[in-house]
This record gives structure tokens, sequence and C-alpha cells, in this order.
């Protein structure tokens, strides 16, 4: 019952009703005492408030005209209550502060009539009444201000909130299409190379055939997993709700990695310098992208043979990627989608990816800062 915002204002306002009657009882600076008159004026200063949801800044205005007959027919002088509640609505209230010159004006007009109501039955200025009145109307302004802010700085934390949610599905968005074309890439192009091998040795040498069909098929089987686990996160568009995923592998995988490659007719030489050391996640995974799409490059476009370095440093991991291409040839790519990613993830990282071509060589570079208090 008391949640119904009808019956929490009539409570308020019989409250304030009460108030009033208990200060007219006691004929504080008054000249006439209570009487049927007084309770009917002193109902009209408190009894409006009902209907503050409505029209705020109105029934201030009521109940403060109310409350200043009240002064002015000398009744006893005391806090306006009805209008003290009514003020603090008026804080409190979007709608009225979205007029503030309006509002102003009305209660500095309500002011100046509460004190001229005020020296009306009195042969002296009543002072320290009407001070009191000015204090407990600026506390009712001011206090009807701060939860009017509050309540504003809830909201914008909501949607603050909502913002980051929907920034944060959508980049985990951004990641997974890019994780997509890096698996689909890699396995399109082993697939290709133990296609042509295939096809190649599938006389002279029906083991090997064999082998490469094996690969293909092994290959084919765990990029379809992990494509149909990306695309069940972006298929939905009218969710932001992104189910959980398993990240992609790390560094634990290079070897396996290589593996392939080589089994694809790749020459891969792999050179590590320096301790070895717990990646973070975030760097992990983005070594072992770019490690990948870089032999993808290779094998692709180079002459059949790649070198990789991964040195850990002090402060930063560094990858470097060389392959011989062909120096007739301009294959190797330089700007495609798969080097704007590779930047892209080491950018985020706080790190930076460069692409060489030099005469027959052509080399990516790549430091990744360890970023030891992210995980």
């Amino acid at each position: 019952m008391a949640r119904h915002p009808f019956l929490r204002d009539a409570a308020v306002a019989a409250a304030a009703f009460g108030l009033t009657l208990g200060v007219l009882t006691h004929r504080l600076h008054a000249t006439r005492g209570l009487d049927a008159y007084g309770v009917v004026i002193a109902a009209t200063a408190c009894f409006p408030l009902v209907a503050r949801r409505r029209a705020p800044l109105a029934v201030f205005v009521v109940t403060s005209a109310a409350s200043a007959t009240l002064t002015a027919l000398g009744y006893a002088v005391g806090p306006p209550f009805g209008p003290t509640v009514a003020l603090f609505f008026v804080a409190n209230d979007e709608r009225t502060r979205a007029r503030m010159r309006e509002t102003v004006a009305v209660v500095l007009a309500v002011f100046v009539a509460h004190i001229s109501a005020a020296a009306v039955p009195h042969d002296g200025f009543p002072t320290s009444p009407v001070l009191f009145g000015v204090v407990v109307w600026g506390g009712a302004w001011i206090a009807g201000d701060q939860l009017r802010q509050r309540r504003a700085r809830r909201v914008e934390l909501v949607r603050d909130t909502e913002r980051e949610r929907r920034l944060a599905a959508a980049e985990e968005r951004t990641r997974i299409a890019r994780d997509l074309h890096d698996s689909a890439a890699h396995a399109i192009n082993v697939i290709l190379v133990q296609a042509g091998a295939a096809r190649l040795l599938h006389e002279r040498d029906p083991t090997a055939a064999r082998d490469a069909l094996s690969t293909i098929e092994d290959v084919a089987r765990e990029t379809i997993g992990e494509i149909d686990q990306l695309v069940r996160n972006l298929r939905d568009p009218n969710t932001d709700e992104l189910v959980a995923i398993d990240p992609p592998i790390g560094l634990a995988g290079l070897t396996t990695l290589i593996d392939r490659y080589r089994a694809a007719g790749l020459a891969i030489e792999l050179q590590t310098d320096g301790r070895a050391r717990t990646l973070t996640r975030g760097v992990d995974q983005a070594a072992f992208r770019i490690l990948q799409e870089s032999l993808t490059n290779a094998a692709r476009h180079g002459r059949g043979a790649a070198e990789i370095i991964v040195r850990y440093g002090e402060t930063e991991l560094e990858l470097t990627v060389s392959n011989a291409i062909s120096v007739r040839s301009n294959r190797q790519p330089a700007g495609g989608h798969g080097i704007l990613g590779m930047r892209e993830r080491a950018a985020l990282l706080g790190g930076e990816l460069g692409v060489t071509q030099d005469g027959g060589s052509f080399r990516v570079q790549a430091r990744l800062p360890y970023n030891e208090g992210v995980r």
C-alpha cells in the first residue's frame, strides 16, 4: 500500500497538514486563533501535494499562496510545511529544472509574497520566523536538487554501463571476425598445398598422398569446428550477448603449426632466444596468430622456406618471420587484410608490426609488450 505513489503523496500531505495545524494551535506570533477558516486555508496549503507529480511548480504556487494567506490574516507564523515540501519536489523534478529561468522567477516571486504577507498583521517585522523560513526553504531546495543530481548520476552510470557493454560486445565480435579470417585463411592454404601434393604423388608415392589427404581431412574438421563456434556468436544481430568462446591457441601450439606447414612442403627453421616466460593471454594469442598468418603468406607466396625467430626480451616479445620470394615476383602481400589484421593485433597490445621487402626477401617483425598486469 505504501508503495503506491498516490498514497505516498497523500501521506506526505497529511503529515504536512498535521504539522501546520500544530503550529497554528500554539499561536506563535499570532493575532488570530485557529478557527474553521484557518483549517480550510491550512488544508489548501498542504493537500495539493498529492498532485505534485503532475505539476510540481503549480502545486508550489498554490500551497505558497495559501500559506502566505494564513500569515497575512494573522495566524501563527511558523515554517510553511506545505510549500517547503512542494519546493523540495520542484528542485527534485527534471521538468522544472529544464525551465530554470521560469522556475527561479516563480520561486523568488513567492518568496517576496511570503515576506510581504508576514509584515501585514504585525507592527514590527517578524525577523526571526522569516529567517527561519528562509533557512528551511533553502535547505529544501538544496536537498531536492542533490537528490535530483544523484538520480541523474545513477541514470548516467546505467547508460555508461550499457554503452560499455555494447562496446565490449562489438569489440568481441570484431575479434571473432578477425579470428575467423585467420583460421579460414590458414586452413584453406594448408588444404590447397596438401591437395596439390596428393595430386602429384597419388601414383608415385601413394602413402605420401594418403598422408596429405589425411592432413586435409584433419585440418578441415578442426577448422569447421572453430568456424562453427565463431559464427554462432555472430549469427544473431538482435542481441549483444555473446556466449563463452574458447580462446585461440597460443604459442604452445607453435610446434604443431610448424609441423603442419612442414608436411605441406614448407621448410621452416625455428630459433628461440632468451628465457621463455609465461605470457598474458592477449600476447600469447596475438603472437600465435601473427606467426600463423606469416607462415600462410610464406607458403602461398614464398619459395618454399621460412625462418622464425622468437626472442623473449626484458619487456617485450619479439617475433621475426622471413621467407624468400622471387625477385621478379611482387606477389608477397604488403598491405592485404592479413597484414592489416596483424598490425591491429600488435597495436591493440601497445606494440607494433613492420613489414619489409628487400630484393628476394620478405620479413615480418613484431614487438609485443608483455603487459604483465593484464590477464
